[in-house]
């Protein structure tokens, strides 16, 4: 069973960030593991549910929620890691236009593999 490194779970946000900045939603799917759960209000729109499981599912959702948001990108403000819980909490502001929104993402790993994501998301920056 490998566990992940602090450096490791770091790594990760970082990569995380640079591969929505790059619209490349293999690469955000690559670290899931095929029966993932990934919580968000914004996903209820497109899916009909805030809870998203399975990569397929959730490679539909992200690929249809890029396509209604061109130009997304996303800026790292923390990575809080917890190295014993096999968890990473990424801090961010999620960039679209002259919209800046705090967000969060909380990211938790099985034997290496992403089982479970939620995202949070929070006031306009600036205002917090």
């Amino acid at each position: 069973m490998p566990t992940l490194s602090h450096a490791q779970l770091r790594a990760h946000a970082e990569a995380w960030i640079g591969a929505w900045n790059r619209a490349d939603v293999e690469a955000v799917l690559a670290v899931f593991s095929d029966d993932a759960e990934f919580v968000s209000t914004l996903a209820q729109p497109y899916t009909g549910s805030s809870l998203v499981r399975g990569k397929p599912a959730l490679r539909r959702y992200w690929q249809t929620a890029l396509a209604d948001r061109p130009g997304l990108r996303f800026e790292l403000i923390a990575a809080i890691c917890d190295e014993p819980g096999q968890t990473v909490v990424v801090h961010y502001v999620a960039i679209q236009g002259a919209r800046r929104t705090r967000a969060c993402e909380i990211m938790r790993f099985t034997d290496g593999v992403q089982v479970r994501g939620e995202a949070l998301y929070g006031a306009p920056d600036g205002m917090a």
